[in-house]
């Protein structure tokens, strides 16, 4: 892996931006996914076709295991991760969409606390007001929802997407030690591994084989939701998390993308404005200079 130095952070920035375009998709056929089949079968599944997916181009490139400090990363964070989305997609079958991707945004600005406690990041001006900037435009899109995404949302589910919030925000935090320590492909293929064999903890009770009509969006599922790691772990190799968890807020932008486009909904002025403000928030977190951090003590 080049080192961190030869990338520009601009380059870092937008490599972030296309993984989480390339994660929004994934959310699509997911939540089509978890009210097909429980959000436990559409995971369990979809990490499973993963292992097998990315695990020959692993096992071309690994020349030996990784040292324990990486492992015990690989771990914590692919447990992290694994509970997220597991009570994330639980609560967006429940919870309206737009509440939900709301709600799951806190996790930027809490990763921003965690990423100056753990990693000794100084969280600059920049990067927290990219941030609250880029949550305000959530709020200018969500002030002019109107209809059931108001009135009748899910108690359960948007606990159940609070608490992924936070294992997200922890995620984060850990994806750039992580990300220093290991290529891409390797913590996609760890991910993986360590995601199926949590979930396969309750195969025998809770696993079904799923209908042959659901495994071509397994598949796609599997391909876009590992593509997504590889991205964002190649970015996160390469700019602070600081300088990168406002892209989270780009989600919301890519989710009218694919409304508008695969589903026809229109694109209301209100979400043009609140989407110029993530935009205008995500580059002004971009300009944060890189500082010098401290080698961070978690997991060591």
């Amino acid at each position: 892996m080049p080192p961190a130095s030869t990338t520009s952070p601009a380059t870092a920035f937008a490599v972030a931006c296309l993984g989480i375009m390339v994660f929004s998709a994934m959310d699509a056929v997911m939540k089509h996914l978890s009210i097909a089949l429980g959000a436990y079968n559409a995971l369990l599944w979809r990490t499973v076709v993963g292992v097998a997916l990315i695990a020959p181009f692993y096992l071309a490139q690994a020349r030996r295991l990784p040292d324990r400090k990486t492992l015990i990363l690989h771990l914590a964070r692919s447990l992290t991760a694994a509970a997220s989305v597991l009570l994330f997609f639980w609560g967006l079958v429940r919870t309206p969409l737009a509440q939900g991707i709301a709600l799951s945004f806190i996790a930027p600005l809490i990763a921003l606390g965690l990423a100056a406690l753990f990693l000794k990041e100084k969280v600059g001006r920049r990067a927290v007001g990219g941030s609250l900037a880029a949550f305000a435009g959530v709020l200018v899109i969500l002030a002019f929802q109107t209809g059931p995404a108001r009135t009748h949302a899910s108690f359960e589910g948007a606990v159940s997407i609070l608490v992924a919030a936070v294992l997200y925000a922890v995620n984060l935090v850990i994806a750039r030690r992580q990300s220093l320590a290991a290529g891409p492909i390797e913590v996609a293929f760890y991910f993986n591994l360590i995601a199926a064999g949590f979930f396969g903890c309750a195969a025998p009770w809770l696993a079904h084989m799923p209908a042959r009509e659901h495994w071509p969006m397994i598949l796609l599922a599997s391909v876009v939701g590992t593509s997504a790691i590889i991205l964002l772990a190649w970015a996160y190799a390469r700019a602070e998390t600081q300088q990168l968890v406002a892209v989270e807020y780009t989600a919301f932008i890519w989710a009218a993308l694919l409304g508008w486009w695969v589903f026809g909904e229109r694109v209301s002025p209100a979400t043009g404005a609140g989407a110029a403000l993530i935009v205008a928030g995500c580059l002004w977190a971009s300009r944060q200079r890189q500082t010098r951090t401290a080698e961070p003590e978690a997991f060591a």
